[in-house]
């Protein structure tokens, strides 16, 4: 049986539909979404700062009959993936069975966008950019370190941003490249900071995030949404691994020839550098 839409999903689904009132209940119900499960209709609407109506027209805007049914379902979501890892590690163990299920929810979002091909408009800038520079917050790094790995071998100029010499690194990005960026709730500061740095100097963002109210969207020129889920106390890196190798191989299969010969190339040195035993 497929998997209903999580409120995340029923956010992006009404889009620009969402009136700037709505828009500020979405932020804080994607935000703190205990408060939702288990507040009251007027502990949500005294948070965000509107009516009680507006709450009620919300949830209709999302396809609930009302506050209730969308309490409901945030109560479901809450239980399967806590915001904390120290409240993720006071609930009894997971099942085999639950995990795999949650694994395979993450990686049916990562693979949506192969079938709806968005992987082809995310990969299209990437193709013939001048520099590709690469960001990530911590909960997505080992996705960043794949995509610029294996990215690294079918093209050049790709460089990972490190926290330590980022200014010298956003000094060298210019119109003409592309930067792709990595980054899931709970946001980092010096993430967004450096992607409007890079938006503002012309460099075509492409964010990989997991909210329609992510900083990160508003500031990226393209961008898609996956799940990740929790495993234990943290969050899974199977999902956004999944995306960034996906999303080489198809950068690799439009520049073809050009990675064909840059990995014979490279496959050349490795072996006149006696790299592998």
């Amino acid at each position: 049986m497929p998997q209903a839409p999580s409120i995340s999903d029923l956010v992006a689904e009404a889009g620009n539909g969402l009136t700037p009132t709505e828009r500020n209940i979405a932020e804080v119900v994607l935000r703190e979404p205990t408060l939702l499960a288990f507040g009251t209709v007027s502990d949500l609407a005294q948070k965000v700062g509107t009516s009680r109506p507006s709450i009620v027209r919300f949830a209709h805007k999302l396809g609930m009959e009302g506050y209730t049914e969308l309490q409901a379902q945030a109560r479901g979501e809450v239980s399967r993936a806590l915001t904390r890892p120290s409240d993720r590690i006071r609930q009894a163990e997971a099942t085999k069975g639950s995990v795999r299920a949650t694994l395979a929810g993450a990686l049916d979002s990562v693979f949506e966008l192969v079938d709806s091909e968005q992987i082809a408009a995310l990969a299209r800038p990437i193709l013939h950019a001048r520099q590709v520079w690469v960001l990530s917050g911590e909960t997505s790094r080992a996705g960043a370190h794949a995509f610029q790995s294996g990215l690294s071998i079918v093209r050049p100029g790709v460089h990972l941003l490190d926290d330590r010499s980022i200014g010298t690194d956003l000094g060298a990005a210019s119109a003409g490249d592309v930067a792709v960026v990595f980054d899931f709730y709970r946001y980092r500061r010096l993430v967004a900071t450096a992607t409007r740095v890079l938006s503002e100097a012309g460099v075509h963002v492409v964010a990989v995030t997991d909210s329609p109210l992510s900083p990160l969207v508003e500031l990226a020129d393209d961008w898609c949404q996956i799940r990740v889920p929790a495993v234990g106390p943290f969050d899974s890196s199977v999902s956004v691994v999944a995306l960034a190798e996906l999303l080489v191989a198809r950068v690799a299969k439009e520049l073809h020839d050009d990675a064909t010969q840059r990995i014979d190339r490279i496959e050349a040195l490795w072996e006149q550098t006696e790299v592998f035993l």
